[in-house]
């Protein structure tokens, strides 16, 4: 007979996987998920499952509570900028692409302030027009954006050149998309802007 708090120190409160609980209670894995049925603790998902094999320190996010005016403005812009410029669509992580690298380094500040996420863990890709200089624009991005080369993947979307216009003028630096991948954080964003729509 395994005890229910142990089960539930080590399923619910440590998030260990049926497995590794049978290994440090040296019984076998379906013992472990017997006793779990039989005490009615939830089961995780398989994608809860996934979620905490691939983050098994934890969320690599935290919420933060926004105390001052300040913060509360960058949270409300954040949410603004992803409901406007972001990747919707995508379910496993938080993407927002712009020309404008201002608007790119305040997204980031949102998510750092709002969630306390390590820059360092961000990752960029950049799209430009094939007259453009590859090496150049990477630099601008580094510099503007402050991130270190390695961020940046390597791979460049590259599109044909069109005719010139104020549209190709505004993307002589390229487009750049900050990505954080982690579907538990997209989540959140989401019901945010959800709330939002349901307040007014």
């Amino acid at each position: 007979m395994l005890k229910r708090e142990i089960l539930e120190k080590y399923y619910l409160t440590e998030r260990k996987s049926s497995r590794q609980i049978s290994v440090l209670l040296k019984c076998s894995e379906h013992k472990v998920n017997y006793w779990i049925d039989k005490y009615k603790i939830k089961k995780r998902s398989i994608s809860d499952s996934l979620y905490v094999r691939c983050n098994p320190s934890g969320n690599p996010f935290e919420l933060n509570k926004l105390l001052n005016k300040d913060k509360n403005f960058i949270y409300g812009l954040g949410l603004g900028l992803f409901w406007g410029e972001g990747n919707k669509r995508n379910k496993n992580s938080v993407r927002l692409g712009n020309t404008d690298p201002d608007l790119i380094r305040l997204f980031i500040i949102y998510l750092r302030s709002a969630y306390n996420i390590d820059i360092e863990k961000l990752n960029f890709s950049i799209q430009i027009f094939d007259d453009l200089d590859v090496d150049a624009v990477r630099n601008y991005w580094i510099q503007k954006l402050s991130v270190k080369p390695n961020q940046i993947y390597d791979k460049i979307t590259i599109s044909k050149s069109g005719r010139k216009g104020s549209y190709r003028n505004k993307n002589k630096n390229g487009v750049i998309t900050v990505y954080f991948h982690n579907t538990k954080l997209k989540q959140i964003i989401d019901r945010e802007i959800e709330d939002i729509k349901k307040m007014y």
